[in-house]
């Protein structure tokens, strides 16, 4: 029997998989989490084979718990909505076993699980196009500069923290406004986060 785990924040899509997965007489769904933390509790309580996760949830996210799973026997898929090259590279990164999307049939997910228990791995399509299609163009530096452009910093605060010059830090700014094509920090910090490239 295959034991699984889900996590997913909306209770109604998480009563639904489960109830999906049961159906299969191969496959019991030995918890479920409504975030991150929740499912590294279950994952350690039950020692499931496979935890299913989705990324975007509340007190720690998909991919957090998946790089704490890393190094485990406990075989990590990723289900989201978000095909976005970020997330995606930082779930390959985080060893995990799949990456599909919600809109996939419910077969597949079962056909997946089955597959990635054999040995191999099981991407959408979509995302490998999409990996290969785009990467993050800003320098550590500069991801740097926008993180803390993100948690409100302003250019005197974010040049004291790295230890440089304001108008260092200015250049920066504008650096990676014309490597993101947007006009302003707000809309920096909109389309890393759209793109799924905060780290």
């Amino acid at each position: 029997m295959i034991r699984i785990v889900i996590a997913e924040d909306q209770r109604l899509l998480l009563g639904a998989l489960g109830a999906l997965l049961d159906m299969e007489d191969d496959m019991e769904v030995v918890g479920q989490a409504r975030n991150g933390q929740e499912v590294l509790q279950l994952v350690e309580q039950h020692q499931p084979d496979i935890c299913i996760m989705d990324i975007e949830m509340p007190v720690m996210t998909g991919l957090d718990a998946a790089e704490v799973l890393k190094d485990t026997s406990c075989k990590v898929i990723v289900l989201t909505t978000f095909a976005r090259s970020g997330y995606f590279e930082r779930a390959r990164k985080a060893n995990v076993s799949g990456y599909l999307l919600k809109d996939s049939p419910s077969e597949e997910l079962a056909n997946s699980i089955r597959v990635i228990l054999g040995g191999r791995k099981v991407y959408a399509p979509e995302l490998i196009d999409m990996a290969y299609s785009e990467e993050n163009p800003l320098t550590e530096r500069e991801e740097q500069v926008i993180q803390l452009i993100a948690e409100g910093k302003n250019t005197k605060e974010i040049a004291s923290q790295l230890y440089l010059t304001n108008g260092t830090v200015r250049n920066y700014v504008s650096t990676i406004m014309d490597k993101l094509h947007v006009s302003n920090r707000i809309e920096a910090v909109s389309r890393l986060k759209e793109k799924g490239w905060f780290k």
